[in-house]
């Protein structure tokens, strides 16, 4: 692609700027919707708008649970169920994969695995035959959801140890979120995709799940049923949302307060050449998900 510089990134101050040409919406949720925390100002009222407008709606998030856990979660967060039609998680494809071992690389895989992340990401294992172990020694692969709160969420450090040990070893790595870092309630912390790209860069074999990979797009797709031509995808992290909705090819809307607010704040041009640089080209740029 391109990185001249004829180009400027489009700024709209909300939604409905956009609303007449697209049918189906592909919403992120932690950055987009919610900090973590609360929801966004103006973001249920701008779901409750295309609801109204009769549009399709489907979260797609790299939360490394069920998609069912994260729905649940979003009642918690006032977004009730019909304001949108399906909610997709790279967990939910993550589970799919290990119970359905289709792909090669996870028919490979053994039952035991050491699980790195938090125990609210353990429904991942429901219905599978799977052992969780603690001893690096026994494990045949590892499962990364993340930082868990008892070794901390600021930096690597508490989990290189392991993950050298896991190296040593040459266990495969399923990451379940490619997600790198995270702003919950203001406060940036590292999540399972930190983890995995130091252990990708110390020649460890992992295979992402969820966004900016296509394989989670598909039940999404699925799920949304108009014309790709049709999907806006919305996002706050040029690395997942916005790469992956040019991976599978449908526009995308940039959500400019999220991960990137401490970048490119609302400065445009800022904002465009960071999109440039990613050799991207996002639709539009709004500062929020509001209407």
């Amino acid at each position: 692609m391109s990185t001249t510089t004829d180009w400027s990134l489009p700024q709209i101050a909300g939604l409905e700027a956009l609303a007449d040409r697209y049918d189906g919406y592909i919403i992120d949720l932690w950055g987009t919707v919610h900090d973590g925390v609360n929801p966004y100002p103006g973001a249920l009222e701008c779901l409750r708008a295309l609801h109204n407008a009769g549009k399709r709606v489907v979260m797609l998030s790299n939360a490394p649970r069920p998609a069912a856990v994260i729905a649940t979660q979003l009642e918690g967060f006032g977004v009730d169920c019909v304001l949108y039609n399906g909610v997709m998680t790279s967990g939910q494809e993550t589970h799919r994969q290990m119970k359905e071992k289709a792909d090669p690389w996870f028919a490979r895989l053994g039952h035991k695995v050491l699980h790195i992340g938090g125990v609210h990401d353990l429904g991942l294992y429901e219905g599978l035959n799977i052992q969780r172990v603690t001893d690096v020694e026994q494990a045949d692969f590892v499962m990364n959801t993340g930082p868990d709160l008892e070794r901390g969420v600021a930096t690597l450090d508490p989990y290189l140890p392991e993950l050298r040990a896991c190296l040593a070893r040459n266990l495969p790595m399923i990451c379940a979120n490619p997600d790198k870092v995270v702003v919950k309630g203001g406060n940036r912390q590292i999540c399972a995709g930190a983890l995995a790209a130091f252990y990708a860069e110390q020649g460890g074999d992992v295979r992402w799940i969820g966004k900016p990979y296509p394989g989670v797009y598909q039940p999404v797709f699925d799920m949304l049923d108009v014309p790709r031509t049709r999907i806006l995808a919305i996002g706050d992290a040029l690395g997942t949302d916005i790469r992956g909705a040019a991976a599978v090819g449908v526009d995308s809307l940039w959500i400019l307060g999220g991960i990137h607010q401490e970048m490119v704040g609302n400065d445009m041009a800022l904002a465009t050449a960071e999109a440039q640089a990613a050799g991207l080209r996002p639709t539009a740029a709004v500062h929020r998900l509001v209407w």
